[in-house]
Parts: C-alpha cells; sequence; structure tokens
C-alpha cells in the first residue's frame, strides 16, 4: 500500500518524516539515512541496509573473482 504524506522543506533543505512513516518504517532519532537519487525521485533508506547491501555485493564479488579473473576467461570474451 502507498501511503502518501506531505512534508516541508526548511531552508537548510531538511524535512521531518512525518510520524506516521517513522512509526512504520521503523526510523528512530538518530538513525543514520542513505538518500539515493534518481533522475525521477528520491528514496530515503536506512543505512544499516545499504551497507549490508554493499557488503553482500563485495563479498560476492570477492568470491567470485576467483573464479573468473583467469586467462582462459579472458580469451572467452576478448572477442565479444
Amino acid at each position: 500500500m502507498i501511503d502518501i504524506k506531505t512534508a516541508t522543506i526548511t531552508s537548510k533543505g531538511q524535512i521531518a518524516l512525518p510520524k506516521e512513516i517513522r512509526e512504520e518504517t521503523g526510523f528512530k532519532e538518530g538513525d543514520k539515512v542513505a538518500v539515493v537519487s534518481y533522475e525521477d525521485r528520491i528514496e530515503i533508506r536506512p543505512m544499516w541496509q545499504v551497507k549490508e547491501r554493499i557488503e553482500t555485493a563485495y563479498a560476492s564479488e570477492k568470491s567470485l573473482a576467483k573464479d573468473w579473473l583467469v586467462k582462459e576467461e579472458d580469451k572467452a570474451w576478448k572477442d565479444l
């Protein structure tokens, strides 16, 4: 379900998340958030979620690199 609330941007560029949204999402005072900017929207995500996804992607890359970063792979992909 989409729940639309309004907020006002202050002269310092700050906004306050409406209480109902904070309660639904679990955001609490002092929580760190990531503001992700897309061409047509922004998203506010908990920093722990972003860190977790980045760490997972990094771990996957490291574990796959040992199998993929070999000369045979270079040859196979060279002409593509």
